[in-house]
Formats: C-alpha cells, sequence, structure tokens
C-alpha cells in the first residue's frame, strides 16, 4: 500500500547534528497509530480521498452514528477524523493502520498545522513595521500613523496591514525533510521547525 501520510502530535524541538558536525534544528512529532476508516470516490463522494482516523477514544464514548460508521471498517474507536487526497483509491484497504514504520529518513514529506496564537498585536510585530523616532519630541512611536489617501478614494481599502489578531493560522510548510523514525516509538523527527505549540496536532501527508 503507498504511503499516504499520518496524523501526529508535536513533542517539541531539539537539536542534531549532520554529516559535516553542523548543529540542525530538529523537531519531534509522536506519530500515533492512525486507521482508514474510509475511502471516498468520485462516484459516491465527488472526489477521491482517504478518510484517516486518529485520537483514539472508548467507543463508548463515541455516538452512536459514529460507532456505525466505523464498524464498517472494523476500526477502533477515534475522536478525530483527517482525509487525503489520493490520486487512485484502489491502492488502499479499508481499516489499515498507518504508523510512523511507513516512513523513512530523507523522505519529503508535507506539514500542516495551527500556528501560536499570540492574541491582538502591533503593526510592529505584526507586520514587521519600522517604528517612529524616539526622540526630538516625537509624539509618533508605534503608532500606525495614517491609513487612508484623502478624499480620493475617501476610504480604507480592503486588506491594509494594520493591528489585530497575530498567529492562530492554518499554517503549511512544504518539503520538510525526515531525519530520523522511531518505528518502536512511533516518533518521527523533521528537520526544521512546525507550526504550532507542543502537543498541536500535525497533519503530515508525503509528497510526490
Amino acid at each position: 500500500m503507498t504511503t499516504i501520510g499520518i496524523f501526529g502530535k508535536k513533542i517539541g524541538m531539539t537539536q542534531t547534528f549532520d554529516s559535516n558536525g553542523e548543529v540542525v534544528p530538529v523537531t519531534l512529532v509522536k506519530a500515533d497509530a492512525c486507521q482508514i476508516c474510509q475511502i471516498k470516490t468520485v462516484e459516491t463522494d465527488g472526489y477521491n480521498a482517504i478518510q484517516v482516523g486518529y485520537i483514539a477514544e472508548k467507543l463508548s464514548k463515541i455516538s452512536k452514528p459514529l460507532q456505525g460508521h466505523l464498524e464498517k471498517s472494523g476500526a477502533k474507536g477515534y475522536r478525530k477524523f483527517g482525509e487525503f487526497r489520493v490520486d487512485n483509491p484502489d491502492d488502499y484497504t479499508l481499516g489499515v493502520e498507518l504508523t510512523a514504520a511507513s516512513f523513512s529518513p530523507g523522505q519529503k514529506v508535507r506539514v500542516t498545522g495551527t500556528s501560536t496564537g499570540k492574541g491582538f498585536a502591533g503593526n510592529q510585530k505584526r507586520h514587521n513595521f519600522s517604528r517612529g523616532p524616539m526622540t526630538h519630541g516625537s509624539k509618533n512611536h508605534r503608532l500606525p500613523g495614517s491609513i487612508g489617501a484623502g478624499s480620493t478614494p475617501g476610504r480604507v481599502y480592503p486588506g491594509k496591514k494594520m493591528a489585530g489578531q497575530l498567529g492562530n493560522k492554518k499554517i503549511t510548510i512544504k518539503n520538510s525533510e525526515i531525519l530520523f523514525v522511531s518505528s518502536e516509538e512511533n516518533i518521527l523527527v523533521l528537520k526544521g521547525s512546525l507550526p504550532g505549540k507542543v502537543k498541536n496536532i500535525l497533519k503530515i501527508s508525503v509528497t510526490g
């Protein structure tokens, strides 16, 4: 079966050394076993995709309709579900578990997660704007300044960079490299930083 991806929980960051002795920052992801719960096709659902259940849960705590959905695939109890788009759904089998062992070092993956929310932030922190002069009686240190263009057009254009919510957005890291795989502990070690805080759920998709 072709590897499609997996859902994992961010453990944290550390560092390792490459063959040249240089420090490489890495992120550890706990990729607990996921299971294929549904195979969607163009004929039945309008598109080809594989539905995967993750974050195990007792069947007694799952609603009856969801229990019936899981029984069709013989899957265990899961609290969360996600999808991976595929070209040929016939290559996959219902009820098969996906583990970290299906990945290999050097493999390129796409990682999607929610970035850390930092609340309301001003222009300097949110958009890396420069501040005003701090001396000579300046009254404009971190203020946004003018935001319009006078009587014409007489309004502020949509998308203007101003203060507002910083972070807490869906972020995708492309071509992240897997440096190490622990099949026994279901841990993936990926190069560089990944979105979100510790314990954040990450969607890891195989590219190519």
